[in-house]
């Protein structure tokens, strides 16, 4: 069943909705895509939504207008670790996702995995650097992946196919934080495991035609090809479900998110990390698994929207 057919059987009314798109993180671009779809789809179901934040200053735009919700679709610093966040609780406004809390930890990739290890969940062997002097020796062989801690969309991630690429990798990922993860580049099958209402959705497996899912490869339309379902055996995508879910519920995520995994060749699932505002772009992951659930966009727009005021009224 399509979830805009079930809302509207539901009669819930959003009331007027304020689209946070733009912001000032380096993943500005991708945040304005996110939010114009979203308005697009708000206006396709006769909701009343209004942009915030294409000038900047979000706390005074949330205090001019009036809302009754607030559809979260920035992306990074600010939109995903706890700040905006924080923001609307100050003011008493429902917002769509995760809470200050499980938004902070998911965003910073070394506190997650320590949290996914506690919970039994595998993830890469991972080294800390946080400045270009102290690169360690590299106990795993290369390539290998270097990125920002607290980053999204790949920005600041670089290969390093050897010794001689880690110091200006290293230098690429301090740019946009001061801790940078070292990890071994796994070989194996790229899936993403997509949650909405504590339930997990079909995974997408990514199939990049360069050497790995790099922004570039995120979001131009020909460079990845997607399969939805992923082609794993039934047994072995229940347990790469199942991780997406439990790395969900570990950080305390709500609403929803999408969990980022490699399976090896030898059948072992990494959690990589966990996203609590997806991207909602046309070649975007998480829609592409509700589309394979027969959830469309204006659909798990408006769900999204009713989940933040079910948790909003303490009803979840």
């Amino acid at each position: 069943m399509i979830v805009r057919i079930m809302m509207a059987e539901r009669q819930f009314d959003p009331g007027r909705v304020g689209v946070l798109l733009g912001g000032e993180s380096s993943e500005r671009e991708i945040s304005m895509k996110s939010g114009q779809a979203v308005l697009t789809a708000l206006a396709s179901l006769g909701v009343e939504a209004v942009p915030i934040g294409l000038g900047g200053d979000i706390a005074a735009e949330l205090t001019r207008e009036r809302l009754d919700c607030a559809f979260i679709a920035l992306h990074g610093r600010f939109g995903e670790d706890g700040g905006v966040q924080s923001l609307l609780e100050e003011r008493g406004i429902p917002y769509t996702g995760s809470g200050v809390e499980a938004s902070r930890l998911a965003m910073d990739k070394l506190r997650s995995r320590e949290t996914f290890r506690r919970v039994g969940l595998a993830v890469p062997e991972t080294l800390v650097v946080k400045t270009p002097q102290e690169i360690p020796g590299i106990p795993f062989s290369f390539p290998v992946v270097v990125k920002p801690s607290r980053e999204g969309s790949s920005i600041g991630l670089s290969l390093a196919a050897d010794p001689g690429d880690l110091p200006e990798a290293v230098e690429t990922a301090l740019a946009f934080d001061d801790t940078v993860l070292i990890e071994p580049f796994l070989k194996g099958i790229e899936i993403t495991a997509g949650v909405l209402d504590n339930r997990a959705l079909p995974l997408v497996e990514i199939m990049p035609t360069r050497d790995y899912f790099d922004f570039e490869a995120k979001y131009t339309k020909g460079v990845t090809e997607f399969v939805v379902p992923a082609r794993l055996e039934p047994g072995l995508a229940a347990r790469a479900q199942a991780a997406g879910l439990s790395a969900h519920r570990a950080l305390g995520c709500r609403a929803y998110s999408r969990t980022d995994m490699i399976v090896s060749p030898s059948g072992q699932v990494y959690v990589l990390e966990v996203n609590t505002i997806p991207g909602l772009t046309a070649t975007s992951l998480f829609p592409m698994a509700c589309a394979a659930e027969g959830i469309d966009f204006p659909g798990l727009c408006l769900e999204l929207l009713r989940l933040a005021h079910a948790s909003y009224e303490g009803k979840r």
